[in-house]
Formats: C-alpha cells, structure tokens, sequence
C-alpha cells in the first residue's frame, strides 16, 4: 500500500500519535544521554535514536492485549507501548516511581499491564520466552500475538533458532522482530553472515519471512500489521526484518568510530522522524505550525519527566527482599 493510501486509512488522529511517540523516544533519548554523561544518573544506557520507526511501526500494529519482548535496547519499545515517560525516567533513576519499583534500569524497562515484558539484557534472550507466550495464547485459545524485538547480532544465538524453529513447528501467533542496525556493537553484520538478510533464515524453518523499510514508519506499520494479521488469524509466526540504523553508539561510551562518515552522513539522511514529517506536511494532515507545537509539548513533558524522577523518593532498603520468590506450587 502506498503511502498517501495508508495515510488516508489511518487517518490524522493516528498520524499525530505516531509522530508523537516517535519524537517522544528521540528527545527522550537526547535528554538522558546528556544526563548520563554529566554524571547525573546511574548505571548506562543504549539508546535508540534513528531507530524511532521500528517501535512505532510495530507497535502501533498491536492491539491492547498483545506483548512485547525487548533487548537491552528498550527505551524505544517502552514509550511506543504506551508506558508513561514518568515511570521509565523512575526506573532509570532507581526510584519508587520506576515501571519496575528501579529494581530493573535502563536495561530492564517493562510493564506488563501495559502489554510489554520486562526487557531482557541478554542478547536473544527473548525469543524463546516469546515462543512460550505465543504457544500458551495458542493452548488458551486466546486471540492474542506475541512480539520479539531483537537485533541482528542475535540472530546468530542458538535461542534464535531454537525458538524460530518451536514457533514453526507449533504454528504460533508471533512475531519476530529482527532490527538489523548493520552493527552487533561494533561488529558489522557483513563480518558474521554469508546471507545478505536475516529474513532470509525463516525459510529454513518453513517460517514466513519479510522485509520493511526501518526508516519508514508507515512501510514497518503496513508489514507488522500483515504479519499480526496472519498470527492472529493461526496462519502461524513471522520473521520480519526492519532495515535501520542507529544515529549513535552502540552505548553512551561508545563514539562510534567503526562506521565510516560517508555511511553515519547517508543514514542521517534518512532520519525516519524527518521524513515522517515531510509526509505529514505534503499529504496536508500537519501543519508546520502544528509539528512545531507538537514539539515543544515533547519536549516539555519530556523534562516533567526527568524533573519527576529526580524528585521521586527513594526505596526503602527493605524492599530488597520483595519480589525474590514465587509460588509455584500445583494445585491437586
């Protein structure tokens, strides 16, 4: 579907919201990034700036009762999920406030009353806990889809294919999200895979595979909401593979000096947030007044949020100890 007809189906409301999320996640990034390096939060960070179009895309695809899985990259996923800045910027800060009560950082931002799981750190460590959450939906008979947001780097883990192969085979409702950036860290994905696109790996598995455009939001949208479509419907899982890159390190010490100026200059071209905005401006659904405005609201709850999570209390030392066990006992 083109652009001008997705747009029209979509309609100006939802325009708004994905451009809103999108500049969301990228002055959310921007602002912690300083605030990392001035020294004024704890632990690191691995940001998702210029990657803003996947977790839109994607997420607006979903319906409320969906799940999400992310990686150790999950600021992006969060906010286009729906979890407030508030509580994300209260995790990060370790306090009370935080979506995780600041057990988790930056690296395990989650809330699953909003439809998204704990991220997990561990490079593909997601996949099979998805795989699980979609065969269980499957078993329930719940009309629900589960979603695996990973890199390129994982795609080389044995957890991705094992789980690929267990979705396949069971014919669950997911979706697995390859978010090929072109760099594992600072390893080039040419260096680790004689194949040219990851999506090509879903036919050894009798998986369906796909391709979007990770720089465009509304081509990742059309794509996830035909693989979600499909998953919701029993047709099985999907691999979908979203072409992106990442505008910065791979982490807040990282500068970046693997990729060359003529690759970072071409990617910047393609910044997704600018070209969004193009389209809204050209199909008339914004105005340059109203994108300008919607910023400057950004922008504003963006610090609100910062200031909230400076300002939250900290938590007691008992609370340590909460949360270690569960129950697991069967009922006879």
């Amino acid at each position: 579907m083109k652009h001008n007809e997705m747009m029209k189906s979509l309609g100006k409301e939802a325009l708004e919201g994905m451009l809103r999320r999108m500049l969301e996640i990228r002055q959310f990034e921007e602002k912690i990034r300083f605030l990392f390096l001035e020294g004024k939060m704890p632990g690191t960070v691995h940001q998702y700036i210029g990657m803003e179009a996947c977790a839109v895309g994607v997420c607006t695809a979903l319906e409320e009762d969906d799940v999400i899985a992310s990686t150790h990259r999950p600021h992006g996923h969060a906010i286009a999920r729906g979890i407030s800045m508030d509580s994300i910027m209260g995790e990060l800060y370790g306090k009370t406030t935080g979506c995780c009560g600041g057990k988790g950082g930056s690296m395990h931002v989650g809330d699953l009353s909003k439809g998204m799981l704990p991220a997990i750190a561990i490079v593909g460590g997601n996949l099979p806990i998805v795989m699980g959450m979609g065969l269980a939906f499957k078993i329930r008979k719940e009309p629900r889809v589960a979603v695996s947001f990973f890199g390129d780097g994982a795609s080389n883990e044995g957890a991705f294919h094992e789980a690929l192969n267990m979705a396949s085979v069971y014919g669950v409702p997911a979706l697995f999200v390859c978010e090929n950036n072109r760099y594992g860290a600072s390893t080039s994905v040419k260096r680790v895979m004689r194949i040219e696109h990851v999506a090509d790996r879903a036919a050894a598995y009798g998986m369906r595979g796909d391709r979007a455009d990770g720089m465009d939001v509304l081509d990742v949208y059309a794509h996830a909401r035909e693989a979600v479509s499909l998953a919701r419907k029993g047709e099985g899982p999907t691999l979908l593979e979203l072409e992106t890159f990442r505008l910065c390190g791979h982490s807040r010490r990282d500068p970046n000096n693997y990729m060359t100026q003529e690759e970072k200059e071409h990617w910047q071209k393609r910044d997704p947030i600018p070209f969004f905005e193009k389209l809204l401006r050209e199909g008339k659904y914004m105005t340059e007044k109203e994108i300008a405005d919607l910023k400057e609201a950004v922008e504003l709850s963006v610090v609100q949020a910062i200031e909230s999570g400076q300002q939250s209390p900290e938590p007691d030392p008992e609370v340590l100890f909460e949360g270690l066990y569960v129950n697991m006992e069967v009922p006879r």
